[in-house]
């Protein structure tokens, strides 16, 4: 199991360059990748961009680029830019995100996701393998028909230092990650149970050699009970806030894993305003269960369960060294 390191995007009133600090220092502890992401505030391009000018093997991806933000054209171009910049160590990341973030940030329409995700994939492969590009779809229509007439298929200008980059998309439902594992590279899965992850998804579907990378909050400590505490506004957000009433993918993740009363309190406590409250309903069992917390022999206990999940690379998020050393540790 190869370890990355999940920087995430940087908080409200930080620089991101604290994120580009650790990932050089996870490149010298021997992790394989650094694993940037986006939501309404720092993109997850640029400092990829720039910490790919800093460190030599560290595989840069995203996790995610949300398909709104971009048409499928320009990630393409994007994506063979960064590979061609940084000697072909780009990972692809895709996820659609929710309706929260699609209508009311990029203003489009929530639509199908799942077969959005699917044309939007194979415009992308499609660009990469320097094709004329023509695609007729529900979803994208290039050249446009019924525009000025004047749209014809074209071809990529560069030339990609790779024919296929690496495509992995963050999947929650049934549906999506049953599509993940059909066609793409990789999955970026959240909310991993090592004991739960093969009845809750259909992970007889993933091909040799397909990469399961779930993202792990980590935190190396003495005091089990601080950490989890710790981790419990973070899981909160996402159960009770990362959406609307009913229409919230983690917190149907979270009932699936048999948290369902859990799942319904959180959210009425965060919706409501009271997120403190919240965050004291996320159950221990279930940090304990999708988190890596306490020393580094407890750690490397656990670790056992993550390898014999299917997971084939873990996303160690954490904003501390002491953490990333100690993972690695655990894991080496």
């Amino acid at each position: 199991m190869r370890l990355g390191f999940y920087m995430g995007y940087a908080q409200p009133g930080t620089n991101p360059l604290a994120l580009l600090e650790l990932a050089r220092e996870a490149e010298a502890l021997g992790y394989e990748s650094a694993w940037a992401a986006e939501a309404w505030g720092v993109d997850a391009i640029t400092p990829l961009a720039w910490l790919g000018a800093q460190t030599t093997t560290l595989k840069l991806g995203t996790a995610i680029m949300q398909l709104p933000g971009r048409s499928p054209a320009n990630a393409a171009m994007t994506a063979v830019t960064l590979d061609l910049l940084s000697g072909g160590r780009f990972l692809m990341g895709l996820g659609t995100s929710g309706p929260q973030v699609v209508e009311g940030w990029h203003g489009e329409s929530w639509g199908k996701p799942v077969a959005k995700t699917r044309e939007y994939v194979e415009i992308v492969r499609a660009i990469v393998r320097r094709e004329r590009l023509e695609h007729h779809g529900e979803h994208y229509d290039i050249p446009l028909q019924g525009g000025t007439g004047l749209g014809k298929p074209l071809r990529l200008m560069a030339r990609p230092l790779r024919a296929e980059i690496p495509i992995y998309i963050a999947a929650v439902g049934p549906k999506a990650v049953a599509q993940a594992l059909e066609i793409a590279d990789g999955w970026l899965p959240i909310f991993w149970s090592p004991e739960q992850a093969r009845s809750v998804f259909p992970l007889e579907g993933a091909r040799d050699a397909f990469d399961i990378a779930p993202a792990v909050p980590a935190v190396v400590t003495d005091d089990v009970e601080s950490g989890r505490n710790a981790l419990k506004e973070y899981y909160s957000f996402y159960i009770g806030g990362m959406g609307a009433r009913g229409t919230n993918f983690y917190n149907d993740l979270f009932a699936r894993y048999g948290y369902e009363a859990e799942a319904a309190k959180i959210q009425e406590l965060f919706l409501g305003g009271d997120q403190v409250g919240a965050a004291a309903k996320v159950p221990d069992a279930f940090v304990d269960e999708v988190a890596l917390i306490g020393s580094v022999e407890r750690i490397r206990d656990r670790l056992a369960a993550w390898r014999e999940s299917g997971a084939t690379t873990l996303l160690v998020s954490t904003r501390h060294a002491a953490t990333l050393r100690g993972v690695a540790e655990a894991a080496g």
